[in-house]
């Protein structure tokens, strides 16, 4: 090698380990820096690569030569790149996935396949059904301006079985396959912000506690060291006026700020308010932007356009310079936790990682904090404490929280009330109406009826994909999986002994919609849930419309009790507050409670509002904790529970999960990497991490795979998770929200 080779740490886009790059020789013709994109052979195929290191030595030989490199700039700064490199470690996810998670809009996915016939043509010797259909589509390809097809294209016409047929007739040489670099163009700056208001809105004169707050975030901004702060103040304590004060130092300071929200379609009104207080300065990032409104987001943000960049968590990687402030707001909520893809990262983690590197403030903040993050704040440690205690009214002063009764439903049936609303909640729905008041009634669950059961043998109608029951939806008449979307008619007989006696046992937000209808005729309801949500007008014209008062009672599931903030309600009606409470996860009680806690909030905003809490078990901690809306007593009880059963954050969990189309497959596989953990656990001596399982995941089948799982939990599970090696098929999730 000449001495002026230059060698490049790639992290490739394939299924590979945490933190792992590959090493490329840097072509004498090619000007690369870090950061950039670039295009490599990797193994039989060409993939997309990050460059995160240039240097004269290379770490492996012999090395392959980067095959292109991308036209623009360096793409990621070495903060973002030391950021993905903590996040592909703490996560267990490979470095380009993490990588990826702040690159623009149109640049994750660039090298594509394409697959051609031969200049001789197809080879008709071949006696297979499957090419010879490929062989069709391939010949009108032929024929067209660009003859080649996308192998993505032909795989997915083909069907079942392609994936490994095209690699076998490209090895035979029936196939050509050639791959391609997409090169996005640049997008211009935005210079069009006259949609947005010209005036600013005026800061509000803070209460005594909320200037405390301010005072002590606004020390931190000025140390441009980094701080964590957890904002902990009770529904309508004015926790987005400190937010928005906050965020005027910063900018102020000629720093910029970053504010998370669970989700944008349902917090209107704290993303108007945003909006309002820095006309024309601030930027939405979020999944309904169109691909174009997205890509120049992203552009205008890096070019500096806007001071701040409101979104759920994927907002927290847009390409802000001279960050100051991060918010989390809800920082409780589970959506913060990516659980669908690789990288399972938690954005409340990775924010306070980025804080550090930039010696920025983080402010989380909630009504009902996250009990792992309320126990740092308590415990002195890397988080500090600030409370906002009281609410507060329209003339700043201290407003009382809305009165809470809890209903025992028990006592209602043995009273012969059959109905789903207790007599308090009967009585109290009219009285509040014939004021001109609104109500929320909250059920956390979707449809009619959650079980539709035959009476004579007791047959439960399924899912066929999936190892739980049909919901009954009346509107429209149908039963729906509500793990995979699946569909079905809704049966006039049992379909296991044929007899007409079928019912339909439980309730969801359509079933409450048609009692308060039978209750109170001629009463104008609307509902909101995620059935109702997917119509992208609804997201928007629901609110409004009830914050207007067209709608006298809205009937929704946990939708309804984030980030509402609507004058006219004086009574929130919580239909069962049961719901969840009993399922097999260690945070099912936080769950309930903070929802409970939420929604009760919605309530007596601007004037004295009352809470009818109905529920079959009165005497449970979470409820009688969630009725006082008392999170201290909730905590003291939780972090209890937690600490005589070795759970977070006394340890940490590591959640793997395996599934597959055949059970007995699925179980032998759970039950071969059970073995190797507790083999290596032995081997090495880490007594100090359990293994819990394997056994079935809850539902054991979702989506036609069934589901085993395996829990880790220690001070560092990840001592063991690294001593065993897991194929790609398995999920492993650091830190779950959830185990079910």
């Amino acid at each position: 090698m000449k001495e002026s080779t230059f060698f490049a740490e790639v992290a490739v886009d394939a299924p590979i380990r945490p933190g792992r790059t590959f090493t490329y020789v840097v072509p004498d013709h090619i000007k690369l820096l870090v950061g950039q994109m670039v295009q490599v052979p990797f193994g039989p195929r060409m993939a997309d690569g990050i460059v995160f290191e240039i240097s004269c030595t290379p770490r492996f030989t012999p090395a392959r030569p980067i095959a292109q490199v991308d036209g623009h700039e360096p793409l990621l700064s070495p903060i973002q790149l030391k950021l993905a490199g903590w996040i592909s470690q703490r996560y267990f996810s490979s470095l380009f996935s993490s990588a990826s998670l702040m690159l623009p809009p149109q640049f994750r996915s660039r090298t594509h396949a394409f697959l051609r016939l031969p200049m001789t043509g197809p080879d008709l010797s071949v006696k297979d059904s499957l090419w010879e259909q490929a062989t069709t589509i391939m010949a009108k390809n032929q024929q067209s301006r660009i003859p080649r097809v996308g192998e993505e294209t032909l795989r997915r016409l083909l069907g079942g079985g392609a994936e490994n047929a095209i690699d076998r007739w490209v090895r035979r040489g029936l196939l050509e396959r050639t791959w391609s670099y997409r090169q996005p163009k640049p997008v211009p700056i935005s210079t069009d912000l006259t949609h947005e208001p010209e005036i600013a809105e005026p800061h509000l004169k803070p209460t005594p506690q909320q200037q405390r707050a301010l005072e002590e975030i606004g020390q931190a901004l000025s140390k441009a060291t980094s701080a964590t702060f957890l904002l902990h103040g009770v529904t309508g304590s004015g926790k987005t006026e400190v937010y928005l004060q906050a965020l005027d130092q910063c900018i102020r300071q000629g720093k910029r700020g970053i504010v998370l929200v669970p989700e944008i379609s349902l917090t209107p009104q704290t993303v108007r308010r945003f909006r309002a207080r820095f006309p024309g300065k601030v930027a939405l990032v979020h999944s309904g932007l169109s691909s174009r409104d997205h890509r120049q987001t992203w552009w205008d943000i890096r070019n500096s356009v806007y001071d701040l960049v409101v979104g759920p968590r994927s907002a927290l990687f847009a390409p802000v310079d001279q960050l100051g402030l991060i918010i989390v707001d809800e920082e409780h909520e589970w959506t913060y936790k990516q659980q669908e893809a690789e990288p399972h990262y938690h954005a409340r983690a990775a924010a306070i990682y980025l804080a550090r590197l930039t010696h920025s403030v983080v402010v989380l903040g909630s009504a009902t904090p996250d009990v792992i993050t309320y126990h740092r704040s308590v415990g002195g440690r890397d988080v500090r404490l600030l409370e906002l205690p009281d609410r507060v009214g329209s003339h700043i002063a201290s407003r009382p929280l809305a009165q809470v009764r809890v209903v025992d439903m028990r006592k209602e049936l043995k009273d012969g009330n059959r109905s789903i609303f207790s007599r308090d909640l009967q009585e109290a729905l009219p009285t509040v109406l014939a004021r001109g008041e609104q109500v929320i009634l909250f059920v956390n669950r979707r449809g009619t009826a959650g079980v539709v059961q035959c009476r004579d043998c007791g047959h439960v109608v399924s899912c066929r994909s999936c190892n739980t029951p049909f919901t009954y939806h009346t509107t429209p008449d149908r039963l729906l999986c509500h793990q995979c979307n699946r569909k079905a008619p809704v049966p006039e007989q049992c379909p296991n002994c044929l007899s007409f006696h079928v019912r339909y046992l439980g309730l969801g937000t359509q079933r409450v919609v048609q009692e308060v209808q039978e209750l109170l005729p001629g009463v104008s309801v609307l509902r909101w849930d995620r059935d109702v949500s997917v119509l992208e007008e609804t997201k928007g014209t629901l609110l409004e419309r009830f914050a207007k008062g067209d709608g006298q009672v809205l009937v929704g599931t946990q939708m309804v009790a984030k980030g509402l903030d609507i004058s006219g309600v004086t009574l929130v009606g919580v239909v069962l507050a049961d719901i969840g409470l009993h399922l097999p996860d260690f945070r099912a009680g936080e769950r309930v409670f903070q929802l409970l806690c939420q929604v009760a909030g919605r309530a007596g905003r601007a004037s004295a509002g009352m809470v009818i809490l109905q529920t079959y078990r009165p005497d449970q901690y979470t409820v009688m904790a969630a009725a006082a809306q008392d999170y201290s007593s909730f905590y003291r009880k939780e972090i209890e529970f937690r600490r005589i059963h070795r759970l977070p954050p006394y340890t940490r969990l590591i959640h793997l999960t395996i599934n597959h189309t055949n059970e007995a497959r699925c179980q032998q596989e759970a039950q071969r990497i059970a073995k190797a953990l507790w083999h290596q656990r032995e081997i090495w001596g880490l007594s100090g991490v359990d293994l819990i399982g394997p056994a079935p995941s809850y539902p054991t089948r979702v989506r036609g795979r069934y589901r085993w799982h395996i829990i880790l939990r220690g001070p560092e599970p990840r001592l063991l998770l690294d001593k065993v090696e897991l194929p790609q098929s398995w999920t492993v999730d650091v830190d779950p929200v959830s185990v079910l």
